[in-house]
């Protein structure tokens, strides 16, 4: 049987994380996406906080010679290419849609701006004005972070094999859907 590589780029808000992670679970395979942070730190001997500080953020001035997230995007890329050999899988963020290209079921995950930031505000309990802000900031970060590294357009849903909105779906029928196309 073939391997079921599953990758997600999604919204602030869109519930993608949590899109994948329920996924992973009712089929019975394997969970990234932080996950990715902490092994390469470990296989690499780098403090964990010094890669969670650029992860998904397309440059910092922290005046090395190579900025610490090209390191991490290097670092996370390799494992993005070496996991399909290994298990099934999904993959949340970090460019994997476009690592993997034909090798994995691409997925974006998207819901419309108001719904996502009472995502957030649901989930982390900010104002609204905060989560507005949030919500804006880090769709920001992932666009610039996505179209530096792989020199395409985030929202390009013609790189994607199937674009939910979240908003319209149940988390059950979501799953289903992805399902059927596996």
């Amino acid at each position: 049987m073939a391997k079921r590589i599953i990758t997600i780029n999604r919204m602030f808000g869109s519930n993608g994380r949590l899109i994948g992670k329920t996924l992973a679970e009712n089929l019975d395979i394997g969970f990234y996406d932080k996950e990715l942070i902490d092994m390469a730190a470990k296989k690499n001997n780098i403090p964990f906080d010094t890669l969670a500080k650029v992860d998904e953020l397309q440059f910092t001035d922290n005046f090395s010679f190579v900025p610490m997230n090209d390191v991490l995007y290097d670092l996370q890329r390799k494992i993005i290419l070496s996991l399909p050999q290994r298990e099934d899988c999904v993959i949340v963020g970090r460019c994997a849609t476009s690592i993997l290209k034909d090798k994995s079921l691409k997925l974006f995950i998207h819901a419309p701006f108001e719904e996502r930031v009472q995502n957030v505000i649901r989930r982390t309990g900010r104002e609204e004005a905060s989560a507005r802000k949030l919500v804006k900031k880090m769709d920001k970060e992932r666009k610039a972070y996505y179209e530096y590294f792989t020199d395409s357009k985030w929202l390009d849903m013609t790189q994607y094999d199937l674009c939910i909105d979240s908003s319209r779906f149940s988390m059950e029928q979501i799953i289903e859907i992805v399902k059927r196309c596996l």
